[in-house]
């Protein structure tokens, strides 16, 4: 994978800091391994598969415009000899950059399943609205006017 210089792009541009970090995290670690899904328009949902983790071993943050997942496994007080280990139980913190107006609506964690559900809420003055011409606020109506009037 190539990686790309952004430090240019300072010295030029002011802020576009949070594009060029933005660009510079996109590499993001693929452990644990996760899901996003689209649920329904506006409304997502992210699985991620912890195998090995306790409920107490996991904290979820939302820092500004950040989701951050973070796992600390307990220090084993058993000393034990594997074969094979292929069930990681290491720690790890998992970030996600959140869009503008994007909430966590709620976590639950099911047999090794976290699951974090986000809404897009995006407020009433961001939203589109259509805007009348002269009062009127569309074509058609416009023509149903001319004909009454004549």
């Amino acid at each position: 994978m190539r990686t790309f210089d952004l430090s240019p792009l300072y010295r030029t541009a002011i802020g576009i800091d949070r594009l060029a970090n933005l660009l510079n995290a996109a590499e993001a670690p693929t452990y644990p391994p996760y899901n996003v899904e689209l649920v329904a328009e506006d409304k997502y949902r992210i699985v991620m598969a912890l195998a090995g983790f306790d409920r107490s071993e996991l904290d979820i943050q939302t820092e500004r415009d950040a989701l951050v997942i973070t796992g600390r496994k307990q220090k084993e007080t058993q000393e034990r000899t594997f074969l094979h280990r292929g069930i990681a139980a290491r720690d790890f913190e998992q970030r996600f950059q959140l869009a503008d107006h994007v909430k966590v609506t709620g976590a639950a964690f099911d047999n090794g399943m976290l699951t974090i559900d986000l809404v897009r809420e995006v407020p009433e003055a961001f939203r589109p609205r259509k805007i009348a011409i002269d009062g009127v606020t569309s074509n058609v109506t416009a023509l149903e006017q001319n004909r009454e009037a004549a």
